[in-house]
């Protein structure tokens, strides 16, 4: 690619544009029209947040699979094809008139997530910039927590306007137009043949209450920051705040992620990934305890600043787990894709520990 060194901050910022819509649009949809969905299908709202919960174990089993797709096929013709799913997915979810109709567009949104989320735009990067790779991949994910930042305000407007199911099919036109361009025309064209020999390996004794006790914590984390995402606007409207304010401070919830991440970019990743974890897990702690005892947007306000730092590092602390502790590089760059395959081999694999690890950055 001509100018590839010139380029590449604007293709990643594409890219995150395009990863942004993607979480935005489809697993943090219900996070504003959660409520209209449970009043039109006739069913609880708890229930209406299993179809986000079945897009991520979809993404967990159907993993390996699509590693070995991209291996052949390469992220361009994967990930387009990805994103046209996830549309699919979405006009099924937006003309659901039955609860088996809607958990059926998550199941086909959950196949769309394995191939354009987060993991397929690594690889993408891996096979489009080669030796940057992975200063490419860390400056992308400075950007993963600005989904909700873009999208839910759109989509707070969009369904106050036209309903959720317009709002829905708006979303997943606007997956089409902007992410399936995005990822065919700047990704590579044709996949880096895999090295046999550069690939990443498990380490041959597997300490496996290690990896245990971190699927735990990993499963533990997303239960807490992703299932807690999805219904922060209605706790804050709960406790006395409008829907309008609600929806406002949630979204900037991603601005202190980006502000987590990018002071970890910058920084040179001078902290341990465990101490950064720790770190954040009492800051989280200590943001759910501003939340329950005190009441009021200044309260709520303070929770979400530190909420958004700790759900940051944290992101970055889950991504960086698995590579620290149970993968050893014997090359200086792995070829495109090798890093998620050695993840997928390590034995055992709980699907909540790649769900979990899949996620939004």
């Amino acid at each position: 690619m001509p100018n590839r060194r010139l380029r590449l901050p604007w293709i990643l910022g594409a890219f995150a544009v395009a990863q942004g819509l993607g979480w935005g649009m489809t697993f943090n949809l219900p996070a504003i029209t959660g409520s209209s969905m449970a009043h039109a299908l006739g069913i609880p709202y708890a229930l209406v947040m299993v179809g986000p919960t079945a897009m991520l174990l979809v993404m967990a089993i159907t993993a390996l699979p699509f590693a070995r797709l991209f291996e052949r096929r390469g992220a361009r013709v994967v990930m387009t094809g990805g994103v046209i799913v996830g549309m699919v997915g979405l006009v099924v979810i937006a003309l659901s008139t039955a609860p088996w109709s809607y958990f059926l567009g998550w199941t086909v949104v959950g196949v769309s997530g394995a191939a354009s989320l987060t993991t397929a735009i690594q690889i993408g990067l891996a096979e489009l910039t080669g030796p940057q790779a992975k200063r490419a991949i860390g400056g992308l994910l400075v950007f993963g927590g600005l989904s909700t930042t873009i999208c839910w305000p759109l989509l707070g407007v969009l369904q106050s306007s036209l309903g959720w199911r317009l709002a829905t099919l708006i979303g997943a036109a606007t997956m089409l137009v902007v992410n399936a361009p995005i990822y065919w025309w700047l990704l590579a064209k044709r996949p880096k043949e895999p090295d046999a020999q550069g690939e990443f390996e498990p380490l041959p004794s597997l300490d496996r209450t290690s990896f245990a006790l971190l699927a735990l914590s990993t499963a533990a984390n997303g239960l807490v920051t992703w299932g807690f995402s999805l219904t922060m606007i209605s706790l804050f409207e709960d406790r006395g705040i409008s829907h309008s304010e609600a929806v406002f401070l949630g979204s900037l919830v991603g601005v202190g992620q980006f502000v987590a991440r990018l002071f970890h970019f910058a920084g040179g990743r001078r902290w341990k990934e465990l101490t950064m974890g720790l770190a954040a897990g009492v800051a989280l702690s200590l943001s759910f305890g501003l939340m329950i005892g005190f009441t009021g947007v200044p309260a709520a306000t303070l929770f979400v600043v530190v909420y958004g730092l700790a759900a940051g590092a944290l992101a970055v602390a889950r991504s960086t787990f698995l590579w620290t502790c149970f993968l050893r590089p014997p090359t200086p760059e792995p070829p495109p894709g090798s890093l998620f395959l050695s993840i997928c081999r390590l034995p055992p694999h709980p699907p909540s520990l790649l769900a979990f690890s899949r996620g939004q950055g």
